[in-house]
């Protein structure tokens, strides 16, 4: 196991964020949840978990009131598919999320995520600057990422 892990102190519904995740997102799973029997920490919130999405593993627990996530860190998503673009996209902004530009969104746990398909890297990174341009510049326009627009500019 890496030595290194992200830590999300969510303010609360931590054990609910990390279910939805690892129900998301294949080859995860959580790996242990302890939550609070009461005492200075509301009964029943997450005073530790840690789960894996697609191996990458992750800790978590409920912060409380002054905990807040921003846009300053975000999980990235690499997607092969429109297919799954659209169901992380609607599953991820769904219940209070909200949508960013250029890929990045919100949960409604404030938690912000970025969906991208491979295939923008490649068009954005390949041997046609004029190509990698035009796919910049629609990509800017966008809000969730699609890949036939992509390529079609």
């Amino acid at each position: 196991m890496s030595k290194v892990t992200t830590f999300l102190a969510f303010r609360e519904k931590g054990a609910e964020a990390m279910e939805f995740y690892t129900s998301l997102i294949p080859n995860s799973k959580i790996v242990s949840k302890h939550l609070s029997e009461g005492g200075p920490i509301p009964g029943g919130a997450l005073m530790h978990g840690t789960f894996e999405l697609d191996g990458t593993r992750y800790m978590a627990m409920d912060g409380g009131p002054h905990f807040k996530f921003s846009e300053a860190a975000s999980i990235f998503v690499a997607c092969e598919t429109q297919d799954e673009v659209d169901n992380l996209w609607n599953s991820l902004t769904a219940d209070g999320g909200e949508e960013s530009m250029c890929g990045w969104l919100k949960d409604r746990y404030g938690v912000s995520w970025q969906i991208i398909p491979n295939i923008l890297m490649e068009l954005m990174s390949g041997p046609d600057r004029e190509r990698a341009g035009r796919v910049m510049q629609t990509m800017l326009k966008m809000r969730k990422i699609d890949i036939k627009t992509l390529q079609e500019a």
